[in-house]
């Protein structure tokens, strides 16, 4: 590979998480019964006309805004005609030379640097249907259709060829789905199918400035997969290319338990497909005003989010990308943050015990009985030493498990901490007489011995005694002994 560069251009399929499909009213529902969620418009029947879904073109422009696109005043669909089992009407409404959002770009850290990829377009289209084949069927001789997907409406996301590694393209990938999760335009979902990448790779001599013969890989939705497939079909280019011949232009699917790609069709150009416009649908007028209005409403983005977690919190770059992974987690911390005026502490807590007990539960943050109000208190109550770090541990997990407050908790279960000298003073003592052996070997200067007494003071008082006093009169009462 030290004779080639890597060319990789991205088109990331996002579906939008409106409530009815792009043309007809159908709402679709993942793992609904096959061809459940239809209607004679998404299926193609002859004699019907689509209705564009605004919402789906509201969250479009908001796409478009927050990845610095120019908005289009005046935009129209297509007709992409090709000929699959499931495409119902034998074309797909999409769009061609005039689509919905322009002259992007995404940036993203990348290797400690920031990196930045222009985008050329991003317009919106329909999903088509799903085969099912003999490795659901269990009939190697037949194949069934299901038309629920047809219709959904689908970002189209298209990269120029700017990425130079399949770790980069990743990282690119990734910042796309952050965006597009921020701006709630989708779930972004992988495993169903909600978010779908195809990249378009090539190789070129080091130096040169012209393009190689792409290959397209189809419909990825597994970051791993994605990442398998390109390494692959980087080191297969790369043989044709030693052996002096030439790269096919072709569309390729990734077969994960080869771990090699297969050729799939010839890679078609936009003649191949016919386009024309759509001539049941009228244009897409966006205003000024539409745009205007559309602009407040954006989130911070994570990019900037991340930015301002390091510069205002002190916190770490690391820490800083954990925090903003999710628009829900990322708010939870800014809200704590704010309200307890520890940042440091929230985030330990947060990227440690808290993500621990949500990853029991298999659960997201916004889905937790626990807020930043509760955190809040928790820091609170060892602040003014309340209760210790390790009874904040289970606090904590009483709090998750049935939404209580901290300090109702503590109260309840009476786990405040006991700070008083003479009481622990008594429990000490007698921890010292009962412990001659190790209360010696202190003595005698073995000084980690301290830590088993502290043990004991701390199991007889259930957890309960000030450990820092618990040391200090330890201390002082073996000195003194």
């Amino acid at each position: 590979m030290e004779k080639y560069e890597i060319v990789i251009g991205l088109e990331i399929h996002a579906e939008l998480c409106t409530e009815s499909k792009l043309f007809c009213n159908c709402a679709y529902i993942f793992g609904a019964l096959a061809n459940d969620c239809t209607c004679p418009i998404c299926l193609g029947m002859p004699g019907t006309l689509p209705v564009i879904n605004r919402r789906a073109v509201e969250f479009s422009v908001r796409a478009g805004l927050a990845m610095g696109c120019e908005i289009t005043p005046s935009s129209k669909f297509d007709r992409k005609n090709y000929f699959y089992p499931d495409l119902p009407k034998n074309y797909q409404i999409s769009q061609y030379d005039i689509p919905l959002c322009q002259n992007g770009q995404v940036s993203f850290e990348f290797e400690g640097e920031l990196r930045t990829v222009a985008l050329r377009r991003i317009h919106l289209e329909e999903d088509a249907g799903k085969s099912i084949h003999a490795e659901v069927t269990g009939d190697p001789t037949r194949s069934f259709m299901d038309f629920n997907r047809a219709g959904v409406p689908l970002l189209e996301i298209v990269s120029e060829p700017e990425l130079h590694s399949p770790e980069e393209a990743i990282a690119y990938c990734r910042a796309v789905k952050e965006i597009l999760e921020y701006i709630e335009v989708s779930d972004c979902n992988m495993e169903e199918g909600s978010l779908r990448c195809e990249p378009n790779l090539s190789l070129r001599p080091k130096g040169s400035k012209e393009l190689g013969t792409r290959t397209e890989i189809k419909n990825k939705n597994s970051f791993q997969e994605l990442i398998d497939a390109m390494e692959y079909e980087v080191k297969r280019q790369a043989r044709i290319l030693d052996a002096g011949e030439e790269v096919v232009q072709e569309t390729l699917l990734f077969d994960a338990s080869t771990g090699k790609t297969v050729a799939m069709r010839g890679k078609e150009e936009a003649d191949d497909y016919r386009y024309f416009p759509e001539p049941d649908l009228v244009h897409v007028q966006i205003s000024d005003e539409w745009i205007e209005e559309s602009q407040p409403t954006l989130p911070e983005l994570p990019a900037a989010r991340r930015k301002r977690f390091i510069s205002d919190y002190d916190i770490s770059p690391d820490n800083a990308e954990f925090l903003t992974n999710t628009r829900p987690l990322a708010e939870f911390f800014d809200e704590a943050a704010r309200l307890s005026g520890e940042p440091t502490t929230c985030a330990n807590w947060i990227m440690g015990d808290l993500t621990r007990l949500l990853n029991t539960a298999e659960i997201e943050i916004q889905d937790a009985k626990v807020t930043p109000a509760h955190l809040n208190e928790l820091i609170q109550l060892i602040g003014d030493a309340t209760i210790s770090g390790k009874i904040a541990k289970s606090v904590l997990d009483d709090a998750f498990e049935t939404g209580k407050m901290p300090k109702q908790i503590v109260s309840e279960k009476g786990l405040a901490q006991i700070t008083d000298t003479s009481e622990i003073e008594t429990i000490v003592l007698q921890v010292v007489e009962e412990n001659p052996g190790p209360a010696q070997d202190y003595r005698d200067g073995t000084k980690k011995a301290i830590g088993f007494l502290v043990g004991q003071v701390m199991r007889a008082t259930r957890g309960k005694a000030n450990p820092q006093l618990v040391n200090e009169i330890l201390t002082r009462v073996l000195s003194t002994d």
